[in-house]
């Protein structure tokens, strides 16, 4: 199938980009081969929020992400049922194009995964290709300023836009992976533990950036870090698979409420490091 060519806009960012969308998972299962990792999970996650995905390892939150933009189909055991919804429209619809899913629903992955070789400026710009959208010299010069300084990035790599991704730090690499996911003009941007591998430093800047970022897109983050949920989600949900069961949500509502008068006795426990 040959995809379809779009122009991108050169106007800023303000009026080129794609309107931000809620997503909404409805009773959604997993399985890897005969394995059940989740068990009929369902949430929204409000357009223009942070919506973090806490509980301890192996309950089922990163495949949960994965779900979110059609990437758990690309493991060849992987199965599930249920529906994810982007404004009321289903992902998985047979007529929908699994292109347009990962452009409409970005990923930022735990490790950055820049391409080494190529160019700070390349890179930012390296979905356009695979997403068949087209622009001129002056629309990538713009868009690359413009998502770099989203990323918090453009001031320290402005004079190096041709030196290899490989030689930035960690931390500037995860910012250059967060630019390269916006240039596609994504509505919702998925991120797996974007600062598990950071410093402080980096950490506080990543974060920094998540704040101004959700004030034009949806962002649902998986984090470990207990004060980093607090710190920038607006929401939360707490996953948990006890005993061998499959991962489910045991509570979810604002941050505030999830940290200060959770409901259930498991999700206190968590969140104030009694266990996980």
């Amino acid at each position: 199938m040959t995809a379809v060519t779009t122009s991108l806009p050169t106007a800023p960012a303000s009026s080129g980009a794609a309107s931000p969308a809620t997503l909404e998972a409805e009773g959604i299962s997993a399985w890897f081969a005969d394995h059940k990792v989740l068990d009929r999970v369902s949430l929204t996650m409000p357009a223009l929020e942070v919506t973090a995905l806490i509980g301890p390892s192996g309950c089922g939150k990163s495949t949960f992400l994965r779900i979110l933009n059609r990437m758990h189909e690309l493991i060849p055991s992987a199965s599930l049922a249920g529906r994810v919804l982007l404004d009321g429209d289903d992902i998985y619809d047979r007529g929908r194009r699994i292109t347009r899913a990962r452009r409409e629903i970005g990923m930022v992955f735990q490790k950055p995964n820049p391409f080494p070789a190529m160019s700070l400026y390349d890179n930012v710009l390296a979905g356009l290709k695979l997403n068949g959208i087209r622009a001129n010299s002056s629309g990538k010069d713009s868009l690359v300023e413009e998502c770099l300084t989203k990323a918090g990035l453009w001031r320290e790599v402005k004079d190096r836009l041709r030196q290899p991704g490989g030689a930035l730090s960690g931390g500037q690499q995860q910012r250059l992976c967060i630019a390269r996911s916006l240039a596609v003009r994504p509505r919702v941007l998925l991120m797996d533990e974007p600062c598990s591998a950071l410093d402080p430093t980096s950490t506080r800047r990543i974060e920094e950036t998540i704040a101004d970022l959700k004030e034009e897109v949806t962002i649902v983050i998986v984090t470990h870090n207990m004060q980093q949920a607090a710190r920038v989600s607006d929401n939360c949900a707490f996953f948990l698979a006890e005993q061998g069961t499959p991962g489910v949500i045991v509570e979810h509502g604002s941050t505030d409420a999830m940290f200060n008068s959770p409901q259930d006795s498991r999700t206190s426990d968590y969140v104030n490091g009694r266990f996980g």
